[in-house]
């Protein structure tokens, strides 16, 4: 038997194990459909986003008043970090969103990998369709209501010299628990918790969760590895679902 790993090391690990996971005979067919639709939304969603990103960076460089023009050559990294993450979190919303009934049948052939058992969510295949899409939704809504707080945030701290340094975590963190929800939202609907009891669990492993978003974060934004990011995180996330998430539904 292999030793714990600690949670904060745990998290990023689940990740690798999403990838070794997402290739075993049971599991890979279920895998085709998700990696097809992503290569198609990453292709479509940089050529068209990455442009108004640029533009809307530069944007952002003209408020600076005059006296503080010098520290233009820090402004640029951080603004490109910002446009980064938001593309990755746009892009991964987009992704999930067009093949989210592939995702959930992911999540429940993993899970029947793990421990032997197909979760039943007592619908039928269209029904379960509607309501994948339905939470993507309720999802993208959620991130649209938290990203336009935090844009207003880091417009405040984008003129008070040091906390500016702030906006880039801020925005990192966010990131990662916006991932972190995308992906546990699966095997957890597949077991019947609404969105404010997947909010509670992730709540109650926040290490753990946000560990796995921010790992899952890095390896999007990795060029040709971010292709294969959606089904190894469906799988990962089902695994750290399976392993610790779901014990704490019954906390």
């Amino acid at each position: 038997m292999r030793p714990a790993l600690p949670v904060p090391v745990s998290g990023p690990a689940y990740l690798l194990r999403g990838f070794r996971l997402m290739w075993q005979p049971q599991v890979r067919l279920f895998v085709w459909a998700p990696l097809v639709i992503n290569i198609l939304v990453v292709i479509g969603l940089f050529l068209w986003l990455w442009p108004p990103i640029q533009v809307t960076v530069e944007a952002w460089l003209l408020l600076l008043p005059e006296w503080l023009m010098w520290l233009s050559f820090l402004v640029w990294p951080v603004f490109w970090l910002m446009g980064l993450l938001a593309f990755i979190l746009v892009l991964t919303i987009t992704a999930n969103l067009v093949a989210a009934p592939f995702n959930g049948f992911l999540a429940a052939r993993v899970e029947q990998a793990l421990t032997g058992q197909i979760p039943e969510t007592g619908m039928g295949l269209w029904q379960e369709s509607l309501q994948g899409l339905l939470m993507e939704l309720r999802k993208l809504l959620f991130f649209l209501m938290w990203a336009l707080v935090l844009a207003v945030i880091s417009l405040v701290l984008f003129f008070l010299p040091g906390l500016n340094a702030l906006i880039p975590v801020l925005w990192g963190v966010f990131g990662a628990y916006m991932l972190a929800l995308e992906y546990v939202d699966y095997p957890a609907a597949n077991h019947g918790l609404n969105f404010a009891e997947k909010r509670r669990v992730l709540a109650k492993d926040r290490w753990l969760t946000l560990g796995f978003g921010g790992m899952v974060t890095l390896a999007t934004a990795i060029p040709l590895l971010n292709l294969l990011v959606m089904p190894a995180a469906v799988a990962g996330a089902t695994a750290m679902w399976v392993d610790h998430l779901n014990k704490e539904t019954d906390s």
